[in-house]
């Protein structure tokens, strides 16, 4: 339910476009950031697709200018870089920073160790979890004592 609010939220971040600006037709994805019309066959590109392509013309562009020249806010490209879409190339000011520890890091949220260190507590805490619901007979989920089904008498 997180991951689905979390989509839906970066729908509305990245500005995917739905309508043409030309004829007022449905846009359609076909992929890497980039809609076409379905009427006039139009292009129209979301915010990665506009940064993606400006960043293929104009390689090492900061931050700066590339909200300048494509017209995408500062936090959706840094929620892009968060996401993994893009790397920073020189990180010497510390723009992107670990969530954990703080270092300097050039994409994701977390740097190499840290994100080592948090994959393994979650795959700890699924194997506890999944010993908890194997732990015996009669016991449910919630580690309620229950008793058997059926009982034979003689």
């Amino acid at each position: 339910m997180a991951d689905e609010r979390r989509k839906a939220f970066l729908a509305q971040e990245i500005h995917r476009p739905t309508i043409c600006q030309a004829c007022g037709g449905v846009l359609v994805f076909k992929g890497v950031g980039e809609f076409v019309c379905e009427d006039c066959g139009a292009k129209e590109y979301d915010d990665y697709g506009k940064v993606r392509n400006y960043l293929e013309r104009h390689r090492g562009a900061n931050v700066a200018e590339i909200s300048d020249m494509t017209g995408v806010s500062h936090k959706a490209i840094r929620d892009l870089i968060k996401e993994k879409r893009f790397d920073v190339i020189d990180n010497k000011g510390g723009y992107l920073r670990c969530e954990m520890c703080g270092e300097n890091i050039t994409t994701g949220r977390l740097c190499p160790k840290c994100e080592e260190n948090y994959h393994r507590q979650v795959e700890k805490a699924a194997r506890a979890d999944r010993k908890r619901n194997l732990s015996g007979y009669g016991e449910s989920a919630h580690l309620e004592q229950g008793s058997k089904r059926f009982t034979r008498e003689r």
